[in-house]
């Protein structure tokens, strides 16, 4: 092949024409592309975020739709004094500026409080790590109650003066009162122990059973006394 001939097929209509296509192509697929990327991501459009907190859960769906964004709940709470499935807390503040189709999370109160169920702590656990294992769940505690017992020894759990064993599902709101020992446990008499002890008493001694420190028997010892007083007498 000579150089002719290569150049003419470089720069033949056909070659040329290909190269042109795809340069052509590549450039309408990148328009394509941002135009896209524009309509999905709302490019220049914003949405002022509504305050939706107290409001009822559909009520704020519904406000929420109307404005071109989304709502998820994530989470519940509970506070006495408001409505039952209001909302409580959102995720973006009101005010805030995002783009259409933005899920706003939302907290919404729940019609009552956590009903949560007692550890095992009666009978089994310290004051302290009772007290610790209660806080970690959520529960308060109210004035300890002292029995007669263990120092800081557990033996019972109270709500509303009601004992209530482990496993009882509880109101968080409630306050729990532990029943816990102050001391003061003695041991009782008991007459039958005096006399299993003499019943049962070893037997006592006797004189010969007793050695001097010089190692001699006492009770030969005291023979011999004896016996030398009645050989005097006589």
């Amino acid at each position: 092949m000579t150089i002719s001939d290569f150049f003419k097929k470089i720069f033949s209509r056909v070659l040329f024409g290909n190269c042109l296509g795809i340069v052509v192509t590549t450039i309408v697929l990148g328009i394509a592309s941002l135009i896209f990327i524009n309509i999905y991501t709302h490019h220049g459009e914003e949405v002022v975020v509504p305050n939706v907190c107290g409001m009822d859960q559909s009520v704020a769906e519904k406000k929420l739709e109307a404005m071109g964004l989304k709502m998820e709940v994530t989470d519940t709470g509970y506070v006495y004094n408001a409505a039952p499935f209001s909302v409580l807390e959102q995720s973006i503040k009101s005010g805030e500026k995002v783009k259409p189709g933005r899920i706003i999370y939302l907290t919404i109160n729940a019609n009552g409080p956590r009903q949560i169920a007692i550890p095992d702590v009666a009978d089994n656990c310290s004051r302290r790590e009772a007290e610790d294992k209660l806080r970690v769940l959520g529960f308060k505690l109210a004035a300890t109650e002292y029995v007669v017992g263990d120092p800081d020894w557990v033996y019972g759990v109270k709500v509303n003066g009601r004992n209530v064993v482990a496993g009882t599902k509880v109101s968080v709101t409630s306050p729990i009162t532990l029943v816990v020992g102050q001391g003061g446990v003695s041991d009782t008499y008991n007459g039958n122990d005096s006399l299993d002890y003499i019943l049962n008493a070893p037997p006592p001694e006797k004189d010969e059973d007793y050695i001097d420190e010089s190692g001699s028997n006492e009770g030969t010892t005291s023979s011999s006394h004896k016996e030398d007083f009645v050989s005097e007498k006589e």
